[in-house]
């Protein structure tokens, strides 16, 4: 079976490159962009740590 290990990048890149983020706009129920694009982070990045655990990496 192939690693998945690689899948912990994904979170850890989209996360570490702040200028891709680091704006107000646009709003998601009125919470600028910087604040919910790292919290919709959290859910996708457990998922992501369940699947490469579940598969055995």
């Amino acid at each position: 079976m192939k690693s998945l290990h690689w899948l912990l990048l994904i979170p850890f890149i989209a996360l570490l490159w702040v200028p891709f983020y680091n704006r107000v706009t646009p709003y998601l129920w009125g919470i600028p962009f910087f604040y919910w694009y790292q919290f919709i982070w959290i859910p996708i990045t457990s998922i992501i740590i369940w699947v490469v655990w579940k598969k055995g990496a």
